[in-house]
């Protein structure tokens, strides 16, 4: 068996005492990314060359990739992965350019209390390496950012053993309008964005995806430097199946994800559990043939979990309680399943609605809440690169409206000052 089972039948929709709590980072992670953080703190640059050396294996003079090296990469793309990644780019920006604000004011009695939204100045993304290439992240990330007239946005992304970076990553950075680029992966990276060096000046806003070390040291940073959307861990998925679903494709949607590496989570939620043994089977079968089986593999065997349950309700009551970062409605008739939706960081409805839609070209951003951080948080979008900033404007009629009771409730505080201030304007 692939999957492991969790059999809820019998239990309705109060299931949560019978589901797995998730995993905070352990000390060993913890304890690791506190020390990267104080050696960037203490030694900059230096720490960055020392670090990247020790997790990535290449000694560099400079962290910093150079517009020739970006451009060199753009020519040797291939040009359907070149228009491909415009594309991508086009239907993203499209997306996001929906959320650009409009101008809001209140009146009240001689008052007026304008709303301005105001873009934080610098952004820094991250994009992960390593297992695999992430250039669509890098189109995700400055997105939103573009949209909301950010003027500086970085990316940082971990450099391969021989000190480059792939050219589809610095392709989709030069399609983006990426400011700089750096070749810095890990904890270390989002220290460095956050605190600050020599090379990379310190942003205001981080964003991007990555494993458990890069979401620790975003979760330590945090408040020094602001960490727009939610914990953009490791990836996750619940596909919903019935009678309806073909086997192949629940097994192949479950593999969407989980080929992203250990520490993801692969949950087939089902009230038919006739079904169950195809996707098993089809899922064996793909996966003995897949080019990432290890990865695989690994997410499988430590989260891998077909949930048994008894009807639609309980199907969506497990759901909302797990809080997926993609959740796959893989049934013909979603849209019952979708009014009891109240957790979730993207939603994929029906056949032909794979996951890998929204992961890559269909606008909705695929920087996305995980480890159930999806019950009070939402993907990334423009509005995480902004601040909002009331100005207030008073005639005097205003302020006469509204002095007696700002100088009744400032004396109910014993705050003489504030009262003060009204009354020597009276």
């Amino acid at each position: 068996m692939v999957l492991t089972t969790l059999d809820l039948r019998g239990k309705g929709t109060h299931v949560r005492e019978f589901l797995p709590t998730p995993a905070d980072p352990g000390a060993d992670v913890a304890d690791a990314v506190a020390a990267i953080i104080a050696e960037v703190r203490a030694r900059g640059d230096d720490a960055i060359a020392d670090l990247t050396e020790r997790f990535d294996g290449v000694r560099l003079a400079s962290s910093m990739v150079d517009s020739a090296q970006i451009a060199a990469a753009v020519e040797r793309v291939p040009s359907n992965l070149l228009a491909a990644l415009e594309r991508a780019w086009t239907s993203i920006l499209a997306y996001h350019a929906d959320e650009a604000p409009s101008p809001a004011a209140f009146h009240g009695e001689g008052l007026v209390v304008q709303h301005r939204d105001v873009p934080v100045e610098r952004a820094g993304c991250y994009a992960p390496g390593g297992r695999a290439r992430y250039p669509s992240s890098v189109l995700m990330c400055a997105a939103p950012a573009r949209v909301a007239g950010v003027r500086e946005i970085i990316l940082c992304t971990p450099p391969a053993a021989d000190g480059r970076i792939d050219d589809a990553t610095l392709a989709a950075a030069h399609v983006a309008g990426i400011t700089a680029v750096y070749a810095v992966g890990g904890a270390q990276a989002i220290a460095a964005m956050a605190i600050g060096t020599d090379t990379i000046e310190r942003v205001d806003v981080i964003v991007g995806p990555g494993n458990s070390y890069v979401a620790e040291a975003k979760r330590q940073l945090s408040g020094l430097v602001g960490i727009a959307s939610a914990f953009a861990g490791p990836s996750e998925i619940v596909v919903i199946a019935d009678a309806s679903t073909p086997a192949d494709l629940a097994a192949v949607d479950l593999m969407v994800q989980a080929e992203h590496g250990p520490d993801g989570m692969a949950w087939l939620i089902t009230w038919v559990p006739e079904i169950v043994p195809a996707i098993e089977e089809s899922l064996t079968e793909l996966m003995a043939s897949a080019p990432r089986r290890a990865d695989l593999e690994a997410t499988m065997a430590s989260s891998g979990v077909a949930c048994l349950v008894d009807s639609p309700a309980a199907a969506m009551a497990v759901s909302n309680i797990v809080a997926p970062e993609h959740l796959e409605l893989l049934v013909t008739e979603y849209a019952p399943l979708v009014e009891m939706i109240s957790a979730a960081g993207a939603v994929f409805c029906g056949l032909d609605a794979p996951a890998s839609l929204g992961d890559y070209a269909a606008g909705p951003n695929h920087i996305l809440p995980t480890n159930r951080s999806a019950r009070f948080s939402s993907a990334l979008r423009a509005d995480d690169f902004r601040r909002h900033i009331h100005v207030v404007e008073v005639d005097r009629a205003g302020f006469e409206a509204l002095a007696e009771t700002v100088i009744i409730l400032a004396e109910a505080e014993g705050l003489d000052a504030h009262a003060e201030s009204i009354r020597r304007r009276r």
